[in-house]
Parts: structure tokens; C-alpha cells; sequence
């Protein structure tokens, strides 16, 4: 697919700070039939070193909290500010996905984009740790790293290269992921769908000089990309 709003954000400053496949496009195919208005509190959940958050705040004019366990706040406004945004547009949080010190029914969506499978695998998650602070008929949008078809009892030796089998155990497919969600009670399942960003989202990846995304390589480069896909989903608050 196009990805007209992703690429003003095609530099190499901006791409040094990305923490896997490029997120910038994912959230860009994620966000694609998304009718959140101007002015919608969002949360940024897992968003790393706040480049997705400024992208939601930037091209969408969402009010962002860019929530994360990992990163520093204090860098990420720093960030922030370079990029030309204030506290009144994007708010760094730390904070843990499985426990948010947010009020209840504070956001109008919730997005995550490559971080919800690290948290959110227990089919208990949404309804008692994340819908609490979604509006009614507010959306979650998830943007997750997965499989073609899920092969854990015979995991193929090009996705060993690079990762051990309890990683690999974050990445599951689209019947999986749609069995997960359909478990909740607080939403309605908009969709679980693939997505068409994973080679461009890769290759992106891929020329980062990164230790992680050099050792991503041994398994990319020999061909274990066909067994791996990224999945959309999106769910409605009832």
C-alpha cells in the first residue's frame, strides 16, 4: 500500500529511533478506515521513544499520551518539543500496560502498535485492564507482529536463527488472535484482519544498525519472512 503521511517521517534521525519494523507505517494501515475526530484523546500504548505518538499527534491531531514502561518521559518531551509539540498535544507517561493510572472512560481509543501481544495474550486482559479506561463506544486499535499460521509444535529452523522459542511464542496468527478477542465482553470485534505492511515494514527495519535489527537479519535474509505477517485489530467498547 501508499503510505503518504509515513513518509514524511522517512529520515534517518527519525528511523534510528524505531524499535522494530516500522511502526510509523503499521499504525498508518492501522489507522486507515479510523473515524476519530480532531481533538480525541488517545493513548499511545507501548510507544517506545514517542515517534508513533508524535505521528498520531501530528497527522491526526489527536491529544496523545504516549504511555510506556521502558522509556524515559523526560527524553520523550524532549523529543516531543523538538518535533514542535506541547503538553497540550502529547503527554509522556511511564506506565505499566497491565496497571494504567489513568481515570475510568478517560480516552476515546486506545493504539498500540508491536507492543499488545507482550501484554495482552491474557484473554482476561481487555475487559478487567484496558476497557476500564475507554470511553463507551470508544475504539482499540492493535497493530501486532504475527504468523501466517502458527507453528510453534515445529517451529521452522529460518525462525530460529533469530529468535528463541519462547520469543516466538509472542507471535501468534489472525484465528488465534480473533479466538483471544472474541472472549471479551466489554467490545464488540470490529476485525482481525492481516495487513499488507510486513516486507516494506521489514526492510525498513533491516537497515537499522541496531544490535536487535542486525540480529533480525540471519532470519530475514534467509527467507523466514513467509511465515511471518502483521495483524490489525480493532474492537469498539459496547
Amino acid at each position: 500500500m501508499n503510505y503518504p503521511l509515513s513518509q514524511k517521517y522517512n529520515t534517518p534521525e527519525l528511523m534510528a529511533k524505531i524499535m522494530g519494523p516500522n511502526p510509523i507505517k503499521l499504525e498508518e494501515e492501522l489507522l486507515t478506515d479510523c473515524n476519530l475526530p480532531q481533538g480525541s484523546v488517545v493513548c499511545d500504548l507501548g510507544s517506545g521513544q514517542g515517534l508513533t505518538s508524535v505521528f498520531l499527534a501530528k497527522e491526526y491531531g489527536f491529544k496523545v499520551y504516549a504511555a510506556d514502561l521502558w522509556s524515559n518521559p523526560e527524553e520523550n518531551r524532549k523529543f516531543f518539543s523538538q518535533m514542535g509539540l506541547t503538553d497540550e498535544q502529547i503527554i509522556p507517561v511511564k506506565a505499566d500496560a497491565t496497571d494504567l493510572p489513568f481515570e475510568q472512560e478517560f480516552f476515546d481509543a486506545v493504539i498500540s502498535t508491536d507492543s499488545y501481544n507482550y501484554f495482552g495474550r491474557d484473554a482476561a486482559y481487555l475487559d478487567a485492564k484496558l476497557l476500564p479506561f475507554v470511553k463507551k463506544n470508544g475504539y482499540v486499535y492493535i497493530a501486532v507482529p504475527g504468523m501466517k499460521k502458527d507453528c510453534h509444535d515445529d517451529l521452522p529452523a529460518e525462525l530460529l536463527l533469530s529468535w528463541t522459542p519462547e520469543q516466538l511464542e509472542y507471535m501468534h496468527d489472525t484465528t488465534y488472535w480473533a479466538d483471544l478477542v472474541s472472549r471479551c465482553k466489554g467490545a464488540e470485534v470490529i476485525s482481525v484482519t492481516e495487513m499488507e505492511s510486513n516486507d516494506e515494514v521489514w526492510a525498513d527495519w533491516l537497515k537499522q544498525d541496531n544490535e536487535y535489527a542486525v540480529g533480525d537479519r540471519k532470519t530475514m535474509e534467509a527467507g523466514g519472512g513467509k511465515y511471518l505477517n502483521f495483524i490489525k485489530i480493532v474492537l469498539k467498547k459496547r
